[in-house]
């Protein structure tokens, strides 16, 4: 895969970039160039992004090296290669991900950004009361109530198929990436949510029927071509509530509340291998990532509250 069909990849791998974890404008061109560096590496030496080996990342890896370019540049490209390749792992574009087994220069990886309980309690008010109309705050509360009960991603909450919903079920049926389905429990505010917005979003629909428009199977319906609520109106959406709540915008973006639920059932004792399962990982060292992320706050606490912690002691918890 080179040349246009490459740069669908990449195309694609920005776009959710940009709606699931908020990048920034500078990161994408960042990703872009890095990733395309890649793909330009890859044509010219015959090598096709859809069937890369690690042995071909290896040899690009060389190749950086060769150029003289500095470790942080180098950790920096394989990092845009390994999410891409994640990436294109789970939306089922590669049965396996050839980077995964792959080690940068020496760079830290950064624990995932997360909400503590008031911060989730604030967004999940702010939606109740934020919207033009009472239909709009219907579905605002029922998208965050959604979201925060079973961590789903962007992608499968506002592409929720109506049937879904249907019959007040206490589990709900997600189709997530690659087309594996997995069940998460609702919880009653959850559910409570997701009534409310079924009654009003059926009323508009039989409304919108009697006019001759057509029935839309989505849950969260939306004129646009996709006819669902887009990930990016989502990720506006949510830095609007997050303003409403008082909650710094920069921390909250759709992939932070999918942290929060982990990271808050973990918290409370949830057992590893459940939340790996709620998430939809294929892999549970991907879902240990949490216990780094709890591990971190704890010590926080510990040394923003302690008695004993004097003041040269909570000026470093990470070197304990």
């Amino acid at each position: 895969m080179t040349g246009a069909a490459g740069e669908t990849w990449i195309a694609a791998f920005l776009e959710a970039q940009a709606a699931e974890l908020g990048a920034t404008r500078n990161t994408l061109l960042a990703y872009g160039r890095d990733l395309r560096d890649f793909a330009g590496w890859a044509g010219h030496n015959g090598v096709n992004l859809a069937d890369a080996a690690q042995e071909d990342i290896e040899s690009y890896l060389i190749h950086c090296d060769a150029q003289g370019l500095a470790k942080s540049t180098r950790a920096r490209r394989l990092s845009a290669i390994r999410q891409l390749y994640r990436f294109a792992f789970e939306e089922g574009f590669r049965t396996d991900n050839p980077a995964i087994r792959m080690k940068g220069p020496g760079r830290e990886k950064r624990l995932p950004g997360t909400l503590d309980v008031p911060e989730v309690d604030r967004l999940l008010r702010a939606a109740r009361s934020h919207g033009r109309s009472a239909d709009d705050r219907l579905r605002n509360t029922c998208l965050m109530e959604l979201l925060y009960a079973t961590g789903m991603r962007v992608s499968e909450l506002v592409s929720l198929p109506v049937q879904a919903a249907r019959g007040d079920p206490r589990m709900l049926l997600i189709r997530g990436k690659g087309g594996k389905e997995r069940m998460v429990p609702l919880s009653p505010p959850a559910r409570a949510a997701l009534r409310a917005w079924l009654a009003a979003r059926d009323a508009a629909a039989d409304r919108a029927r009697a006019k001759g428009a057509p029935a839309s199977g989505f849950l969260f319906a939306s004129r646009g071509a996709a006819g669902h609520l887009t990930r990016h109106r989502f990720y506006l959406l949510i830095k609007e509530l997050a303003v409403a709540a008082g909650v710094s915008s920069a921390k909250v973006t759709p992939h932070t509340l999918r942290h929060a639920f982990a990271t808050h059932l973990l918290a409370n004792g949830a057992d590893l291998r459940v939340i790996q399962t709620l998430l939809g990982h294929a892999d549970v060292s991907t879902t240990e990532i949490y216990t780094h992320v709890l591990d971190a706050r704890l010590s926080e606490l510990v040394f923003e509250h302690h008695p004993l912690a004097g003041p040269a002691d909570k000026t470093s918890p990470g070197e304990a």
